[in-house]
């Protein structure tokens, strides 16, 4: 059993000073065993608590770690930056150069507006699509999850066409009821909606590669029909490729599954670690946004400077030929080893793997729909979790969370990993 004694006693001192002890609810660890660990350093692949104890990181904090902890590129363009001040509420030739890196290597934007956090440049494209088109309501999915916004933090009522019920306190029903819910892949119930709805409807939005609970891997079909659909009905159709855009490729799941939206959403990969977030669509329709249109949106560390410099050095390392490719190929050799032992031992589970994305799914079946996953195979996940942690191999602490993997992780780390994943499964499913 590692030792947790000095995240314990900071786990206890912590909920002193924030709700349930931790500044966002997975980290508190109540879906798995024990206090939530301190991390205290991060290198490379690896992540080090508070109690030295070293794991083999694959939650790379959530996501936006696709070169692994304190890259050297990174870390030193950071420092060289900082020198000069942290903000300063203005233009800088920084935003310029990661603009210019952004929209020359991706096809499906022409102008970019960046914030500070996924969920805010959902909260933004969700206000730009209803400014442009000048109507209210919008269609999400069960099982895609776009931030802690008001209006999406809702779940489906009773019926085939329903408006959302509140998933969370302090979401009034007025808001939610702006939300209509349907379930993943329901090409029947898009199209059922959007005849009823369609001139109320402002935007679709929807997870291209819902990786939020569950890795819910839809067939390309799908999102082909959801563009016809919004062409037929005049609505906007959003991706939120918060998690997807840079990590299945750099122009992310619209490339990959070569279906063109109106806005897209990123977070996580393109502020190399910082806190960063950005939203982007044509030129027609970014034109809408204040200074240069009616849609107001601001932030004051918008663009800051550090966060930029992150972002840049981060996405000339994903430029670089190749990249992409290596990612890949180790990610499925990886998931192939998990496999075929899950196979040859006959366990009811499978790996759902796309890029260098993987997530443990327990069940035999396919699973495209959050109401596919059994809660009660969370239960398993939080043993697997715990023999983990005392093999030094570190997941997200949530059976509904995916894993990364990052450039950082060597044929040796992987090789290290899939052995013991595998020694752990036979622990709790043999």
């Amino acid at each position: 059993m590692i030792k947790r004694d000095k995240s314990e006693k900071l786990y206890k001192e912590a909920k002193q000073y924030f709700p349930g002890g931790v500044n966002s609810p997975v980290r508190a660890f109540k879906s798995v065993h024990g206090a939530p660990l301190f991390i205290k350093k991060g290198e490379g692949a690896y992540i080090t608590d508070e109690d030295d104890n070293t794991f083999l990181d694959f939650c790379g904090s959530w996501g936006p770690l696709i070169l692994g902890h304190a890259h050297p590129e990174v870390i030193e363009t950071i420092s060289e930056t900082i020198k000069d001040g942290v903000t300063f509420g203005t233009p800088t030739k920084l935003g310029n150069e990661i603009g210019e890196l952004f929209v020359k290597n991706h096809s499906y934007v022409d102008k970019i507006r960046f914030v500070s956090s996924g969920t805010e440049a959902v909260m933004s494209a969700i206000r730009l699509a209803r400014g442009f088109t000048g109507k209210d309501k919008i269609v999400k999915f069960e099982g895609c999850y776009h931030g802690h916004v008001d209006s999406l933090l809702v779940k489906a009522g009773s019926g085939l066409v329903t408006f959302g019920e509140s998933t969370s306190a302090g979401v009034p029903k007025s808001f939610a009821e702006e939300t209509i819910v349907l379930d993943l892949n329901d090409v029947q119930g898009v199209e059922d909606t959007l005849k009823e709805h369609g001139d109320k409807i402002a935007a679709i939005i929807v997870e291209p590669i819902p990786a939020n609970n569950g890795l819910l891997l839809q067939d390309q079909a799908w999102l082909v029909w959801l563009r016809h659909y919004c062409d037929k009905y005049k609505v906007l159709l959003i991706f939120d490729e918060v998690i997807s855009g840079f990590r299945v490729g750099f122009e992310g799941a619209a490339r990959h599954y070569s279906v063109t939206p109106d806005i897209l959403t990123f977070g996580k990969i393109i502020g190399g670690g910082m806190p960063v977030g950005a939203y982007g669509a044509s030129h027609e329709i970014m034109a809408h946004i204040s200074p240069e249109g009616p849609v107001y949106q601001a932030g004051t560390l918008s663009a800051n400077p550090v966060a930029m410099a992150a972002g840049i050095a981060t996405m000339k390392e994903l430029l670089k030929p190749g990249f992409y490719e290596e990612m890949n190929d180790k990610t499925v050799a990886f998931c192939k080893t998990l496999t075929d032992h899950i196979e040859a031992k006959g366990y009811p589970m499978h790996i759902v793997q796309i890029g260098s994305i993987f997530w443990m799914a327990f069940s035999e079946k396919r699973i495209i729909k959050a109401s596919d996953i059994d809660p009660a195979s969370m239960k398993i996940f939080a043993e697997l979790h715990g023999e983990l942690l005392n093999r030094n191999i570190y997941l997200g602490p949530s059976g509904y969370e995916v894993a990364f993997i990052s450039s950082a992780h060597t044929a040796e780390d992987l090789a290290y990993a899939s052995k013991h994943i595998c020694e752990a499964l036979d622990k709790v499913l043999g």
